[in-house]
């Protein structure tokens, strides 16, 4: 049998291990950090951590400044090099590769790590960075200009002189200096869009985009025990046929189609990286029974879910 290997972990226990350079906190909301491979097998000692996959309860901003390294995000893998900017928001699975220590010896990164909470407590409009999801599920990972590497490294400087005075308002500081940052990660990231085929409408209205952002959203939230159209058009003050049209035309998908991806997403990652039972599994994902969990599994993957766990 497996042990549970599937975590969601905070800022907390992050910083609590060891492995990481001049990595500076503001309680549980706030972290920038950096790791710096010397070839010395220092950055092994994040392995205990890293050594399975993990769904980290906030927001990743990742720099690759040198050197390269993979990493699984829900499922899929990504190949990460010097210029690599990599954005994961609340709730995604991050596992990194099994030669993590000796990657990571030879690499140069640094990061910023933000709660939910901090995150709702400045004054943006989260939306045009990280709920922007037929992007971000498309391809979280895009390769950056050596100009803006340079731009976001002064953001970090900046950042860590703050964090390591003696203000009392640290975390209202940061949070001003944050906002400027993400405009400037607006614009970096609106500027690599056209790199990347989404598959999506881009002539599609803003108010059909927004109604798509929302309903993603919910259905990140409760994917997991409410399938039906009827809750989510609900909660946007919707008709469900209505809600269907809007999202068919934001992105070429049908709502159900969403909201089944979501489902399958769970189910494949309860599978792949936790001891449950099936019948835990079902019962999780709030299915009625194995029997109809099973087909809709099938149907969705072409395997059950017996020969998926077994890989």
């Amino acid at each position: 049998m497996k042990e549970e290997t599937l975590q969601t972990v905070d800022i907390n226990r992050i910083k609590n291990f060891a492995g990481l350079t001049d990595e500076h906190a503001v309680g549980n909301d706030f972290l920038i950090g950096e790791i710096k491979g010397d070839g010395s097998g220092n950055t092994n000692l994040l392995l205990p951590l890293l050594r399975y996959p993990i769904r980290f309860d906030g927001y990743i901003i990742a720099f690759i400044k040198n050197g390269h390294f993979h990493l699984d995000l829900n499922l899929r893998s990504y190949d990460l090099h010097q210029r690599s900017l990599l954005m994961v928001a609340p709730g995604n699975i991050v596992k990194l590769s099994p030669q993590l220590g000796a990657e990571l010896d030879n690499s140069e990164l640094f990061f910023v790590l933000v709660s939910r909470t901090f995150m709702s407590s400045i004054r943006f409009d989260i939306n045009k960075v990280f709920q922007d999801s037929v992007r971000m599920m498309s391809n979280p990972c895009v390769t950056i200009s050596g100009s803006d590497l340079a731009l976001a490294e002064e953001y970090y400087a900046i950042t860590k002189k703050i964090l390591i005075s003696r203000r009392s308002n640290k975390l209202d500081i940061v949070g001003s200096l944050f906002t400027s940052y993400l405009l400037f990660q607006v614009d970096l990231w609106s500027s690599r869009r056209g790199e990347i085929d989404y598959g999506e409408t881009s002539r599609s209205s803003a108010r059909v985009n927004q109604i798509f952002q929302q309903f993603i959203t919910l259905v990140a939230e409760h994917h997991k025990s409410e399938r039906g159209m009827a809750f989510y058009a609900d909660k946007l003050c919707l008709t469900p046929k209505y809600l269907s049209k809007l999202v068919k035309q934001a992105t070429g998908r049908s709502a159900p189609d969403w909201i089944d991806s979501f489902v399958i997403l769970e189910a494949k990652n309860q599978l792949r990286y936790t001891d449950k039972t099936i019948k835990e599994i079902v019962f999780s994902l709030n299915f009625p029974n194995q029997s109809v969990f099973y087909k809709f599994f099938k149907t969705h993957t072409g395997k059950t879910p017996s020969e998926y766990r077994k890989g």
